[in-house]
């Protein structure tokens, strides 16, 4: 009787991918391209797809009424996953949106899913978002949430919207409920930029390298100087206010009626007359007074900034290896 000749051994990596407008699927398939290509590594891409699906561009008052769920981090409804009942993964991509300051609901709901607590437990996961600029407090609750699930955050990658802070007030929400990334003459389009897309290749290059040499079951991080992470800590007290306003608001509304209920839409238009005065009012005098008070606020602005930027950092000694 012949040997049986020994199964190869491969690498196997979950990506979990949400895109509504199409930009973190461009993301994803940036960054698992050298994961693909690589012959010792598989890739199952698993696509969340609410029950209920969420239009692009968003009809407003339903945009406008996602805010309760998604602060909440209340679970969406799933189709089934494909994940087989017997895979094991030896890394973990969630690529995530921000809605509302928070994680995006679908991804949330998957992080509920009851086949997920064995699929994250002791597992290294690696995080990828792509928003306009404010993620600090839904990367907070995406760590708090996968510890819960018993898993281990190896690295964070964030990419944003390059254009002022102010701007992206505008050309974001515009571009969600027009479907236009430039719906106004002489504003930079929204979205992160088309080379940031194309460079965020660099981190599918290393974690390829990383797992070819079994970085991972290191849970140490593997995007060290790759500039993955660049925190604005002064944008973080104005996360804070809008994060404590979404919570406030989203729980009388929520009281109101489930979402889509007739009772939640005079609350939701005093809600959006709210957020407009804050949005005027509080954002730009919070963003004055701190450049102000910048050189006082220094030590403590450089603790929250290397706070946020872990694990992965703002480094980057490694860019040449990995950006080509």
């Amino acid at each position: 009787m012949p040997l049986s000749q020994s199964s190869p051994i491969f690498k196997k990596v979950l990506a979990v991918v949400y895109s509504q407008t199409g930009q973190l699927l461009s993301i994803a398939d940036s960054i698992l391209q050298p994961l693909r290509d690589d012959h010792s590594i598989r890739v199952h891409v698993e696509t969340l797809r609410p029950r209920r699906p969420y239009p692009f561009p968003w009809p407003f008052f339903r945009f406008l009424d996602t805010f309760p769920e998604s602060i909440h981090l209340i679970p969406d409804e799933l189709e089934p996953l494909t994940i087989a009942d017997d895979d094991e993964f030896d890394l973990v991509i969630i690529f995530y949106q921000v809605w509302f300051l928070a994680p995006s609901r679908p991804v949330v709901a998957f992080l509920h899913h009851p086949r997920v607590q064995d699929l994250l437990e002791g597992k290294p996961v690696v995080t990828v978002v792509a928003c306009r600029n404010m993620w600090m407090n839904a990367h907070r609750r995406m760590t708090e949430l996968l510890q819960k699930r018993g898993a281990h955050l190896t690295d964070n990658v964030v990419l944003t919207d390059k254009a002022p802070t102010l701007v992206t007030l505008l050309t974001t929400p515009l571009w969600l409920l027009t479907g236009r990334k430039r719906p106004i003459h002489g504003l930079p389009p929204a979205g992160v930029p088309t080379p940031e897309i194309a460079r965020s290749v660099r981190f599918g290059r290393a974690l390829r390298d990383a797992l070819q040499s079994d970085l991972e079951l290191h849970r140490t991080p593997m995007l060290l100087g790759l500039k993955a992470v660049e925190a604005q800590p002064e944008l973080l007290v104005s996360e804070r206010a809008g994060a404590r306003s979404f919570y406030l608001w989203g729980k009388l509304l929520r009281m109101a009626g489930p979402p889509g209920a007739w009772q939640r839409r005079p609350l939701l238009g005093l809600y959006l007359l709210f957020l407009i005065v804050i949005i005027i009012t509080v954002v730009p005098v919070s963003l004055a007074l701190q450049a102000l008070l910048r050189p006082s606020l220094k030590l403590r602005l450089a603790a929250i900034k290397e706070a946020f930027e872990q694990p992965s950092g703002s480094g980057d000694e490694r860019m040449t290896k990995y950006d080509f």
